[in-house]
């Protein structure tokens, strides 16, 4: 569902209050956060999708990856996860399903947790993915809310991994894409995560299906502020300019784009296939981060000693304008 429909259908729901909610959903973040003790909160979020790779054991790892970083995103550590599953159970071979929630499991192992139960359903369309329960201090959530205006920007993950996906399908992507995009997707967010509370972060986000433009418009108006957003300084998987320009772009881009024009100010040397890389729908996409200029500086220095896909400055945030977005 795309950003537009989700609000329209929340929008309409009522429900009581519960005093013991410290994150609903009213500012779209990333996972829901509920007061367990007065300084530790309980953490939840939920996730699955359609396969967007071949290799079964792959898509369970990415999907499993995708799920957990809510978890991250939000400064918390993960506890414990459960697995969704739907397939045709009639046409479906029983092995793949297996491979699938083998990659989920030792996806989930690389996160120190355990998955230890879950649901099924008959489906026509395999899908997969899983709930995960986690915990924070109170002194280290992390929010969508809290950008400050002299804030900058990293990302710590390239885009386009929707764009790849796509090219997949039509098997026409590069190898290297295919190869490069797989390792990020399947890339805990673990460690951006635990490096959120060394640097007094003041908001962050993981960049998922609604895109950079999405996501970033959330915190945008959680924080009351704008992003200024430089597209030089974006880093794309290799390849993904080519599909883009010849028009292989999954329909959730699209969406997307149609969704971002509302509130974001783009370039006019920017081309309209390079709009939709920018406001791509991504699967286990990198923790978009708001910081002070000097921690920004110490965050990465920290980060990229210690991973193979950096994190980049991508732009800066300011006092709120028309534009949520402005991409120079």
């Amino acid at each position: 569902m795309g950003p537009d429909d989700l609000a329209q259908v929340l929008g309409n729901l009522v429900q009581e209050k519960d005093d013991r909610v410290v994150v609903g959903y009213d500012n779209s973040d990333d996972a829901a956060v509920v007061r367990l003790l007065d300084n530790k909160f309980i953490i939840q979020t939920v996730d699955f999708f359609t396969p967007i790779i071949d290799d079964p054991y792959m898509f369970g790892q990415i999907a499993a990856a995708n799920a957990i970083s809510d978890i991250y995103a939000m400064g918390g550590k993960p506890l414990f996860a459960l697995n969704i599953l739907g397939f045709p159970v009639n046409d479906f071979p029983k092995h793949i399903i297996s491979a699938i929630l083998q990659g989920g499991v030792d996806k989930a192992n690389e996160a120190e947790i355990s998955i230890i139960g879950g649901h099924s359903i008959d489906d026509k369309e395999p899908k997969y993915g899983l709930v995960v329960t986690g915990e924070v201090l109170k002194e280290n959530l992390i929010q969508n809310k809290g950008a400050k205006p002299g804030d900058v920007l990293l990302l710590t993950k390239p885009l386009g991994t929707g764009i790849i996906s796509a090219g997949i399908k039509k098997e026409i992507a590069r190898s290297d894409s295919i190869k490069q995009a797989i390792e990020s997707m399947a890339m805990l967010n673990k460690l951006a995560g635990s490096v959120l509370t060394k640097f007094s972060v003041n908001a962050a986000t993981d960049v998922t299906g609604f895109g950079l433009l999405g996501h970033g418009a959330e915190i945008c108006r959680s924080s009351n502020v704008s992003f200024q957003i430089n597209y030089n300084n974006l880093i794309f998987f290799p390849g993904v300019k080519e599909l883009a320009k010849e028009g292989i772009v999954p329909g959730g881009s699209k969406r997307n784009l149609l969704y971002a024009k509302q509130f974001t100010s783009f370039s006019d040397s920017l081309s309209e296939f390079e709009r939709l890389m920018i406001a791509d729908a991504q699967t286990s996409g990198g923790l978009l981060i708001s910081l002070p200029q000097d921690n920004a500086d110490q965050f990465i220095k920290y980060y990229n000693r210690k991973t193979s896909i950096p994190a980049v400055q991508i732009g800066s945030v300011h006092t709120r304008t028309k534009s949520l977005i402005t991409i120079s």
